[in-house]
């Protein structure tokens, strides 16, 4: 389940918004190009592929 200021927040629009610990979590980068994605721009490839590393 997800909790509201650990997996995701609302921005000053209304929207919701996934967190860095979020993406960690999950493990891999979608490609969505998320506002707080932790994933190197070349390794984003919108596809579920083995997990690979976050900026640190």
């Amino acid at each position: 389940m997800l909790k509201e200021g650990i997996d995701y927040v609302f921005n000053e629009n209304g929207l919701m918004e996934f967190t860095k610990e979020y993406h960690l979590k999950r493990g891999y980068c979608c490609g969505s190009g998320c506002k707080n994605c932790p994933y190197p721009k070349d390794q984003k490839n919108g596809k579920q592929n083995p997990p690979i590393q976050p900026i640190r």
